[in-house]
This record gives C-alpha cells, structure tokens and sequence, in this order.
C-alpha cells in the first residue's frame, strides 16, 4: 500500500472560505495516497492581514488558494507568495474573466455577495427549519406543505440528504419504511409534494446498521435489524411500494449525500414542472 503523502494547502479569503475549501476539497480528493493539511485564512482584508499570512506559508510551504477580490490586495498577495516560490491560484479570477468577456462589464468587487441577506438566505432557513422539524416520520398535517418526502428503510441517508436539500432551499420532510408498519395515510395521498424512495443494497445497509448497532444496548438491539435475508426483504417491499404509488427510486448504495441530492434535485425540477402543466390547464 502506497505511503500517504502530506502537503499543506493554505486557503486566503476574504469572505467565509467555503467556496474555497469546496474547490479545495474536490480537487484533493482526486489524489488517493495524499493528504492536505489545511490553513484556512479567513475575512483577510487588509495587508497587515496579509504580512501574517505569507510567514505561516513560509514556515510551512505549500499550495496557496485564494479569492481575494479587492485587486490591490491581490496583486500584493501574488508579489509575496511569489517571493516564497509557492505556487499561487486565485480561484475566482478565470471565472470572472469569463464573465466579464461574455456580460461585457467589470465585477462590482464586493465582497462575500453570496452571503447577503436576501429572500433566497431566508428561504433557506425556513425550509432549514422545515426539513428538522419534520425528520424521522414526523410528517406535517399536510403532507403538501413539503417540496418533497423521502421514504426508504433504516440507513438509506434520508435525513442527511435532507438537510442537504434544506440548505439548497427545498423543504423537505423523510418518513422510515418500517416493518409491520403501516404507510402513513397522508403520505399516500399526496398531489402535490415530490415523494422519493431511496435504496441500497442490502450488504451495505447491514454494514451500516452493525455499526449503529454497536452504541445500542442489547434490549434496543434487533436480529433482524442486521440479518441480511430481513434486510433484503424490507428491501424488496420498498420496492414495490414505489412502484405501486409511481414514486421514483434512487439507489445510494454507491452515491455521497452530494450525489443522492443532485438527483433528486433533477426529479423535482421534473415534478414541478408537471404541476404547473397541469395548474395552467386547469
């Protein structure tokens, strides 16, 4: 097995860092036997700031990432860090070039403009609220208040891809597929919000639960919450479930939450596209 390898990222931002430590992130895990030490350098907007910022990097070389939009501050970032011989990317420099070739216009230079406190922030946090109010089966008293449902059986990531999807804006409620269990009503019932099923496979769920099992004590402990001919059933009458509702299915036995959102996302830009076909015919 090949020796894991550390380097140090040092990420400079004038805002939060979080765009920075996405693009960081994505682009690191592409390199399987390496691992980034991260400096993460936030709110920089003075020089003084910065003078700080170029000695941490020269007691402990690396990649330097940053998005600095003020230009002044960019170019004496740039001049520094050159000096160093550490190689240096502003991250949203090409993106804006691209911007500014195809609108025709300079960026206004504002800093940290994605965070304003706009109607989408507050969209987010009320469907945030939504989302958390109504994990594990706790469905509102009208199951159409909800953007979307996701049902599945234990372990499938309903409610972390539920708190994905309410940072993107899209209430959202989960609701287990428990053996011996009725379907709640008001979920069959749904016309309006997008009910979606997920799955995996049935190793990779037992896999799962032997580890939550493990912090259980042994009278909330189940057999048949970890036997795999259980699992495969529970599995299997999901399934037809969906089917018989017409719900979709998404398996996430091989998808991050990230991914698992990405396609509900897609079916519920399908799904609300339907309904308004259908209201403006009505």
């Amino acid at each position: 097995m090949p020796r894991t390898r550390h380097f140090h990222l040092h990420l400079v931002s004038d805002a939060t860092g979080e765009t920075l430590l996405n693009v960081a992130r994505a682009a690191a895990a592409q390199y399987i036997s390496t691992h980034a030490i991260e400096h993460v350098h936030s709110l920089i907007r003075t020089k003084a700031q910065l003078d700080q910022i170029v000695r941490d990097i020269e007691a402990a070389p690396g990649i330097v990432l940053y998005t600095l939009v003020d230009p002044d501050l960019g170019d004496y970032f740039d001049e520094k860090c050159r000096d160093l011989s550490v190689p240096t990317v502003s991250v949203l420099e090409p993106v804006l070039t691209a911007f500014q070739a195809y609108l025709g216009t300079r960026s206004a230079g504002r800093v940290g403009a994605q965070h304003v406190l706009d109607a989408d922030y507050f969209q987010r946090i009320d469907a945030l609220n939504f989302s958390m109010a109504h994990d594990d089966g706790q469905l509102p008293d009208n199951v159409d208040d909800a953007d979307l449902v996701l049902v599945g059986i234990s372990r499938t990531s309903k409610t972390p891809t539920s708190i994905y999807l309410a940072n993107r804006g899209v209430k959202t409620a989960n609701v287990p597929l428990i053996p011996g269990m009725d379907t709640p009503a008001g979920l069959l019932k749904s016309r309006k919000a997008l009910i979606v099923g997920l799955i995996a496979s049935a190793d990779r769920i037992v896999q799962v639960r032997q580890h939550r099992v493990l912090g259980l004590s042994s009278e909330d402990r189940s057999a048949a919450y970890v036997d795999r001919i259980a699992v495969a059933e529970e599995i299997s009458t999901s399934r037809k479930l969906c089917a018989r509702q017409g719900w979709p299915v998404i398996d996430v036995t091989r998808r991050s939450i990230e991914e698992t959102a990405a396609a509900v996302l897609g079916l519920l830009a399908e799904h609300r596209q339907k309904i308004q076909t259908i209201q403006s015919t009505d």
